[in-house]
């Protein structure tokens, strides 16, 4: 695939957003104008990376050039070829950058997220996975630099989670994680089973981007919010204020709690954060029907045989079911090296939507 036209095309889109972005008109209007700032951030990365794409090209045929000219078995020879193959990699890599940049944006891909992690079918086991689930989405994020803050958690009786919810916050935090929306499955000996025998257990985990202000609006009067005593381990003062939130939104039904902060108004802030980002998901899903349904079929509810993925712990192994990926690396996946997971998805998706993509063009 020749890139040559889209880079100019990009080149061509980039001098006419920052046009817009000097109009006077356009900086009354601060939506239109952050929404032109980030195409215009995205448009002189791909243009950047036309430029490398078109120098690495010009590269390549210097040396295969050079290559046709010299003996076959001369040192120059294999050296020159070692320079192609490096170069060929990297212009692999590029094409596939602006391969990306050829495809519309998801609007959300650069929002910070609500993680919603259920433990599923498997009891205690699937309360304790649900822990492991948490502490490795938190260890990726601190590799990555993100923040996270805890909104909501039921913990077990044995040190796991019936329930957790947190915010990640931090650059295109929604584009990496949004392929961890479904089952997640468990085989291991669990620590309550005295004979030895593996177990199946699972957990759900719900990727919500979150909502800014302006895509959501929420009257007061549609707020039911009660305050209680927070319970549960968190110092001295924690069961002595009213600190505790909870906020029903009367239009929908959804309850969201928040007992995280000692701050009452901190806990409320945090609640209507998570009711934003629920209240989008239900706005994007009413407005696309495929999305809903793929969301419907990502997210299931918890049975054994619904999985996107399964860490088998006798064989160190983890099972990503859509790409039939695995990998034998299960101790460093659970400690938040996710990578090697997340890169196969979205370099899957790209190419599922750069296919979609070319059929609809013009011949």
């Amino acid at each position: 695939m020749d890139m040559k036209p889209y880079i100019e095309r990009f080149r061509q889109r980039l001098a006419e957003v920052e046009t817009a972005l000097g109009n006077p008109a356009v900086a009354a209007q601060p939506a239109r104008l952050q929404e032109l700032g980030r195409e215009y951030a995205r448009l002189k990365e791909l243009v950047s990376i036309g430029d490398a794409y078109l120098r690495t090209e010009q590269e390549l045929a210097r040396n295969r050039e050079l290559l046709a000219a010299e003996p076959a078995h001369s040192e120059l020879a294999g050296l020159i070829r070692e320079e192609i193959t490096r170069g060929e990699v990297e212009l692999d890599r590029l094409t596939r950058e602006l391969q990306r940049g050829l495809l519309p944006p998801d609007p959300a891909d650069h929002r910070n997220i609500v993680m919603e992690i259920r433990a599923g079918a498997g009891g205690q086991e699937a309360a304790l996975f649900a822990a492991d689930l948490f502490r490795m989405y938190n260890r990726y994020a601190e590799a990555r630099g993100w923040k996270t803050e805890t909104i909501d958690a039921s913990p077990s009786d044995l040190g796991g989670f019936k329930e957790v919810i947190f915010l990640i916050s931090g650059p295109d935090v929604y584009q990496r994680l949004k392929y961890e929306s479904g089952v997640h499955r468990v085989q291991r000996v669990p620590v309550t089973e005295a004979q030895g025998r593996i177990h199946t257990s699972t957990c759900t985990v719900a990727v919500l981007p979150e909502a800014e202000e302006v895509d959501v609006e929420i009257k007061p009067d549609e707020l039911e919010i009660t305050v209680s005593r927070a319970s549960g381990p968190g110092g001295q003062g924690v069961n002595t204020t009213d600190s505790a939130v909870q906020i029903l939104h009367k239009p929908t039904g959804m309850i969201v709690r928040c007992a995280d902060e000692r701050s009452q108004q901190k806990n409320k802030a945090k609640a209507l954060r998570v009711l934003r980002a629920r209240l989008l998901e239900a706005k994007r899903a009413e407005e696309n029907a495929k999305y809903a349904a793929q969301r419907r079929a990502q997210v299931g509810t918890g049975e054994r045989n619904e999985r996107i993925r399964t860490y088998n712990f006798p064989q160190n192994r983890v099972t990503d079911h859509r790409i039939e990926l695995t990998l034998y690396n299960l101790g460093a996946v659970l400690d938040g090296e996710l990578d090697p997971l997340i890169e196969p998805l979205i370099a899957h998706d790209l190419a599922r939507r750069l296919q979609e993509w070319i059929r609809t063009q013009p011949a």
